[in-house]
């Protein structure tokens, strides 16, 4: 297999992860791009910039990776490959141009689905059954480029985003190691997506993990289980009324007439049951805006709700 020269412009657990294997081949990564760690968003997930200072790779962590000193940097290095793997920013022409061989980005869904940010998010609040990695040459166009290759990944009925983030990543570095050598030999193929069958999505805060009782069970669990932690959490109310739920699952049980929103039943080491506005929801466990997370029953107990009660 052809030794090849790597700028790689990575982040997060997937990233520090495809920066170890590709040392452990014996790769020659001259360069690493990465942001810089940010104590604000939890210390779940390895550190890319940690990495590269074991390996002691030259590491940096620009504002932007746009900027002339970073361009002139990966210039003087001469790469045969730019890598992205979970770096949140596009690059431009500029950098794109300076590979010899080419520039490739490992992203979370099975293009042309999900461009875009937080596709792993994106597709467990859309109730989707299964999601994939694509390695994929990179374009001005973000996630627009040509595929090299890609793998499906069942999402099962149980899936958090940490427990499918987990399963993406054994996946995704699985695919980049088995894909990669065909293009530094110029065998692998190069497949145009559909743009007409493409859907781009936004970023996502965690305002947007707010949940309406009066949506459908169905939907008010995905939205919980893609933003379980260590994401931000699906949450009801403002303020100090803000409730956060987890472990929540559609209740096999009789439709009830009672208004969305209202207590059905506290259910000893179970959690509570809530009308929605199509079927009920079971909810394990709760989070109270100031407190740590409970069992749903004992925070209902604890603060004397009954049936029949609003939440």
């Amino acid at each position: 297999m052809t030794r090849a020269r790597w700028a790689v412009f990575a982040y997060h657990t997937i990233g520090a992860r495809a920066l170890e294997a590709l040392v452990a081949r014996g790769e020659d990564v001259a360069v690493v791009v990465t942001h810089a760690d940010d104590p604000g968003e939890g210390d779940w997930f390895e550190s890319v910039a940690e990495v590269a200072r074991i390996h002691r790779i030259p590491c940096l962590t620009p504002t932007a990776p746009n900027l002339p000193e970073v361009g002139q940097t990966i210039r003087e290095l001469a790469p045969d490959l730019i890598l992205s793997v979970w770096y949140r920013r596009l690059l431009g022409p500029e950098l794109l141009a300076l590979p010899r061989i080419a520039a490739l980005n490992l992203h979370g869904s099975l293009l042309p689905a999900y461009r875009g940010r937080a596709p792993l998010n994106w597709v467990l609040v859309n109730g989707e059954p299964r999601t994939g990695v694509t390695l994929h040459h990179m374009t001005a166009a973000a996630d627009a480029g040509d595929v090299v290759a890609q793998r499906t990944i069942d999402i099962e009925p149980d899936d958090t985003a940490f427990t499918l983030y987990e399963r993406m990543t054994k996946v995704g570095i699985e695919l980049l190691l088995e894909a990669y050598p065909a293009v530094l030999d110029g065998t692998a193929p190069r497949v145009p997506q559909d743009h007409a069958r493409a859907t781009t999505m936004p970023r996502r805060r965690p305002e947007d993990g707010r949940i309406e009782w009066t949506w459908p069970a169905a939907r008010i669990c995905d939205m919980v289980r893609a933003v379980a932690p260590p994401y931000p959490g699906a949450f009801v109310g403002d303020g100090p009324a803000r409730l956060y739920l987890s472990g929540a699952s559609v209740c096999r049980r009789a439709p009830v007439d009672a208004a969305a929103g209202t207590l059905v039943e506290i259910v000893p080491a179970r959690g509570i049951t809530v009308a929605t506005g199509q079927g009920v929801l079971l909810i394990a466990r709760v989070r109270s805006a100031d407190g740590v997370p409970e069992p749903a029953d004992r925070w209902a107990t604890r603060r004397a709700l009954r049936p029949g009660m609003r939440l």
